[in-house]
């Protein structure tokens, strides 16, 4: 069905001026942009008043874990708990009204320990108290930390003389006993082993997921780590044409081969709305849980310590070039500057080998704390750096705890990286924070801590070039740029109305734009009530 979008601000994205007065779209393609009289005379298609409201290309999702956050609406949620005893009120109090059998496991997420006293985190015992008759896993708002109760540990087999994984961390008391806590390796060891939701449930929280992407815009997402059973859930949700989002997934390299055996459909392109866009590589962990590899020691903790880093120089070059020479992806999960520099040197290495690494793009996933020293290079190699600019509003005061003001006033460089020609893109990581592809944006223009101290001013950039952001730049990054990002002809008709335009709305008001109409292929696929 043909179908005329007008009455409104057209923003293309393809440029900052006045955009068409109608756009017209057809078999789920955008046929053409009028104006004036052009517009006026379309009569054989479906009209659709903007009434005022702005219509933009939808978002595009540069980096995140679909099938976490799809997990996440199953989890007992903590999200907000500002005490141990309030998370433990919450898990007694979701056991009360479930009533899980006993010895089920259980799994909570998205507290925080720099929102508790002292920041300290949580132990085993008082999870025991909370489900003293379930096995428990609490995961951290990163992803990159949790805390088990006992019998948590107990059903994995994990007991105080049991060792901790290279890269990880197991947390003890003074008396040698196990506290529950693990961070990185030691955590990511056990995921695997934990059961997840059954089947029915899981898929039905996929549906939901998908629904709250598109009520935030969001028409392409990303799976940023298929491992573990994720290529058979991948092969479930292609085969029976359960996915209405467009997702793009990228392997770690010891999974690539069972991704590509499983869905050998979605190598090179979209099958059932799944495509298999490369690999993906951890090389450190988070900042606000002092995870991140830094070339400069936390502030804290004797002086000395520089959070740790995940591979070896030779894995991190053996993957990139693995990339290259098969003319796949890579993305590398860097928030420390020692990350980064990592990773630049090991794209260095593999032009220096004699591979083309600027041909697939490689990708610096959120790039927190890249240094502006560091920042040429980016350029030179065609690294596509994609920032957790959000870190700003949900972490910043945080970050100035933990790194001081010069290095947290420049987390999220997008300002430098706007002045250097450098094509950067913008995310959330979800689950770790929800999509909101608008409050991303108000942050990357604003720059404001929750204690409302402006963090970089400098690192700020405008609204039209956040937007560019989360639309064509990051169209750009996945390859797609001829395919979406942009309102233009012959792109797909993925676009979002938004309750009023934001390229003439103050600065401070970004967040408060709501999502109205979200399309997908020409399709409306969520509509505000």
């Amino acid at each position: 069905m043909r179908k005329l979008y007008f009455g409104g601000p057209i923003r293309t994205m393809e440029d900052e001026g006045p955009g068409p007065d109608a756009v017209l779209t057809e078999g789920g393609r955008i046929a053409a942009l009028l104006t004036g009289e052009a517009a006026r005379e379309v009569t054989d298609a479906q009209p659709v008043d903007l009434a005022g409201r702005a219509l933009l290309p939808g978002f595009i999702d540069a980096h995140s874990h679909f099938s976490g956050y799809a997990a996440s609406l199953l989890q007992i949620d903590l999200d907000g708990c500002r005490s141990a005893e309030e998370v433990a009120a919450r898990i007694a109090a979701w056991i009360g009204d479930n009533r899980p059998p006993a010895g089920q496991w259980l799994t909570a997420g998205g507290y925080d320990h720099n929102d508790l006293p002292g920041g300290r985190h949580i132990t085993r015992w008082q999870l025991d108290e909370a489900a003293p008759e379930h096995p428990l896993l609490v995961k951290h708002k990163s992803g990159h930390l949790g805390v088990f109760n006992s019998r948590g540990l107990a059903a994995l087999g994990i007991d105080d003389q049991s060792p901790c994984p290279p890269g990880g961390v197991m947390g003890r008391r003074s008396d040698g006993r196990l506290d529950g806590y693990m961070e990185e390796a030691a955590l990511l060891a056990q995921l695997p082993r934990i059961p997840g939701p059954a089947p029915e449930a899981y898929m039905a929280a996929v549906d939901k997921a998908q629904d709250r992407y598109f009520s935030y815009g969001i028409t392409s997402a990303q799976e940023g780590a298929v491992q573990g059973n994720l290529p058979a859930l991948y092969q479930q949700l292609v085969e029976n044409r359960r996915l209405r989002l467009s997702v793009t997934g990228y392997a770690d390299p010891g999974s690539m081969a069972a991704l590509r055996q499983a869905l050998p459909q979605c190598v090179g392109g979209f099958s059932g709305n799944f495509r298999i866009g490369g690999y993906k590589i951890f090389l450190d962990g988070s900042p606000q849980g002092r995870t991140a590899w830094m070339r400069q020691p936390y502030l804290g903790g004797g002086g000395t310590y520089t959070g740790y880093g995940m591979m070896t120089e030779d894995a991190v070059f053996d993957a990139v070039a693995r990339a290259c020479r098969e003319g796949v992806q890579i993305l590398a999960h860097c928030n420390g500057d020692m990350a980064c520099e990592q990773f630049l040197r090991a794209v260095e290495r593999a032009r220096k080998a004699g591979l083309d690494p600027e041909a697939v793009r490689p990708v610096m996933v959120h790039a927190q704390l890249l240094g502006a020293d560091q920042m040429a290079r980016v350029r030179d190699l065609g690294v596509v750096p994609s920032f957790f600019v959000a870190h700003v509003w949900h972490w910043g005061d945080v970050h100035m705890a933990n790194f001081g003001k010069t290095r947290a006033e420049n987390i999220s460089p997008a300002g430098l990286a706007q002045a250097m020609g450098i094509p950067y893109t913008f995310h959330q990581d979800a689950p770790v924070i929800q999509p909101d592809m608008m409050e991303t944006v108000w942050c990357a223009v604003n720059r404001r801590t929750r204690s409302g101290r402006v963090l970089g001013p400098s690192q700020a950039v405008g609204t039209y070039d956040a937007l560019r952001a989360v639309t064509i730049r990051a169209a750009y990054q996945y390859f797609d740029e001829k395919e979406r990002g942009s309102i233009a002809p012959g792109k797909a008709a993925d676009l979002v109305v938004l309750d009023r335009d934001p390229l003439t709305a103050p600065a401070g008001q970004l967040r408060d734009i709501r999502v109205c109409r979200t399309i997908k292929d020409g399709q409306t696929v969520f509509q505000a009530e």
